[in-house]
């Protein structure tokens, strides 16, 4: 199971800068937004709706991003458990990591980098990498990484994993999609929602998707 963390300060000043249609530049490191309030009821929510799955589905272990944002979900979803699992810690499912970039909207992108905004235009969004940051293959590359790990590490327990929009759907890319070349099935995925819920089921060997980005608790 793979979650993105609840809505961050980033994403409400984010949102409220594009509904102005305004250039906004976030000042705080990406790894230290912290969650809004809504950001954590959606947290306690999603803890109170695994805390009320039959035992039999409920996480066994859990791993997080260290950004905090995604940290902050994870502590609270645990607090609504009974029997909280263990968490682990890994960089690997951080948020895509955007360099110069980091924490610019659009509009603050094409007014401080115009350059940056023409060559993401010519090369398109998939292989995209901003000065000092990832490409999108690049995020899929540290996941296909992370999986393997994971495959030994979770030693077949039910998992949950707490991290952001991007890795969430490059998972689904991931274990879905052996090809980094062909990637049109990603914009079908649609946008990732804050506490969104997506599931997948070991059969014949393989990881399958039983759900993507619900948000039953919500």
């Amino acid at each position: 199971m793979a979650v993105r963390h609840g809505e961050s300060a980033a994403n409400a000043a984010f949102a409220e800068a594009a509904r102005r249609g305004e250039p906004l530049a976030f000042p705080r490191p990406d790894s230290a937004v912290p969650l809004t309030d809504r950001g954590r009821k959606q947290a306690a929510a999603l803890g109170r709706w695994l805390a009320a799955l039959p035992e039999g589905r409920r996480p066994q272990v859990a791993w997080t991003s260290t950004y905090l944002r995604a940290r902050e979900t994870l502590r609270i979803v645990c607090e609504q458990l009974a029997e909280p699992p263990p968490v682990h810690e890994d960089e690997r499912l951080i948020d895509r990591v955007m360099g110069e970039l980091s924490l610019l909207n659009p509009e603050a992108v094409a007014e401080r980098f115009p350059e940056e905004a023409r060559r993401r235009q010519e090369v398109g969004w998939w292989v995209y990498r901003p000065p000092g940051g990832e490409s999108f293959p690049d995020i899929a590359a540290r996941l296909r990484s992370f999986l393997a790990d994971l495959e030994r590490e979770a030693a077949g327990r039910r998992v949950l994993v707490v991290a952001h929009d991007s890795v969430v759907a490059l998972l689904r890319h991931v274990l879905e999609h052996d090809d980094d070349t062909d990637v049109r099935h990603i914009a079908g995925y649609g946008e990732v929602a804050n506490t969104g819920i997506s599931t997948w089921e070991r059969r014949d060997g393989r990881l399958h998707l039983v759900e993507f980005n619900a948000v039953p608790h919500l």
